[in-house]
């Protein structure tokens, strides 16, 4: 099982943020640590790679065995064009995009009573750039973002029609969605290209839940089972760990305003997410990262450090009782 590092859950240790103090990391410093940590390849935003030289970055990279996948968003089929040809330069086999719509937490109200519309839009400009893909021989996945659901990555999936066009799986999401997460790994598996490794713990709250970041194994993840399930049917994607962001997702199934746009669901599915929050859900009220507590750049880069080791030791083991 190979597995490599994405830079999105570690903001301030990577300089990616300007508060951090810290000069934002480059491509090739970034494979570096990966190697250090044992890790087998990267996951970074296509905006890092600018400057550099994408050839000599990708020959570095096969040099020492490690995969790249590049990171964007939008579904604009000029700009995704772009950072499938840096793919190409790079030798990177994944795009990975996300298209929003929704606000994070699954909160899709800012397009009420227009949703479709815009699933539609992105669908026929996600056909477009799935064409460049297919011709450039680089998959284009596209991620739930805690924006679409199963059911939407499915039509995608299923309309645009290409083995070049897959999911990236973010392992902490479904349940944005409100979605059992087992249930949701089972229904695109067939169609990954590309994985978060990412966890979350939960607390209940009046409207719903709220997830919080925390190191790979310490959530609400299955990830034995993930892995069996994409053992199954997923061929080979490339897999990254990913903490998640420093600021809590919350949300909201309880509210009125939160369901008018979502697929229909059946209560049985419903009850499965939420028994899944509720067999999670911590007690008491002492959810907030440091981040969200105000904390100094240096308190919240030993926060990220501690999660991300505790993280790869969890990987690790994961790897041996695999390998055993």
């Amino acid at each position: 099982m190979r597995v490599g590092l994405a830079s999105s859950g570690s903001p301030y240790s990577w300089g990616l943020r300007p508060d951090s103090g810290r000069p934002r990391i480059t491509p090739r410093e970034f494979m570096d640590y990966a190697r250090s940590v044992g890790l087998d390849g990267i996951e970074l935003p296509a905006r890092l790679f600018a400057d550099q030289n994408a050839a000599e970055l990708g020959h570095y990279a096969r040099e020492h065995g490690l995969s790249v996948t590049i990171d964007t968003d939008g579904y604009d089929p000029d700009a995704l064009a772009q950072v499938i040809e840096l793919a190409v330069q790079v030798g990177a086999p994944t795009v990975r995009t996300v298209v929003g719509g929704a606000k994070i937490g699954g909160d899709r109200r800012p397009l009420a009573g227009r949703w479709q519309p815009f699933l539609d839009e992105v669908q026929v400009k996600l056909r477009t750039a799935t064409a460049t893909a297919e011709k450039a021989g680089v998959a284009l996945a596209l991620e739930n973002h805690q924006d679409l659901a199963s059911e939407e990555l499915l039509w995608l999936c299923e309309t645009i029609d290409s083995r070049y066009f897959g999911i990236t799986l973010d392992a902490g999401n479904p349940l944005a969605t409100a979605e059992e997460p087992i249930d949701f790994f089972r229904r695109v598996a067939p169609y990954v290209k590309n994985v978060h490794l990412k966890d979350y713990r939960v607390w209940l709250t009046e409207e719903g839940y709220r997830l919080v970041r925390c190191p790979l194994g310490e959530g609400l993840v299955d990830f034995p089972a993930l892995l069996d399930i994409l053992d199954a049917s997923a061929p080979e994607p490339t897999l990254a760990i990913e903490l998640a962001a420093l600021q809590a997702r919350h949300i909201r199934v309880f509210a009125d305003d939160f369901w008018p746009d979502y697929p229909p669901r059946t209560a049985a599915q419903l009850a499965a997410a939420l028994r899944v929050v509720q067999a999670n859900a911590r007690p008491g009220e002492d959810w907030q990262t440091p981040f969200e507590q105000d904390a100094s750049a240096a308190e919240i880069i030993a926060y990220e450090e501690r999660q991300l080791d505790q993280s790869i030791a969890y990987i690790r083991t994961l790897q041996t009782a695999r390998n055993t």
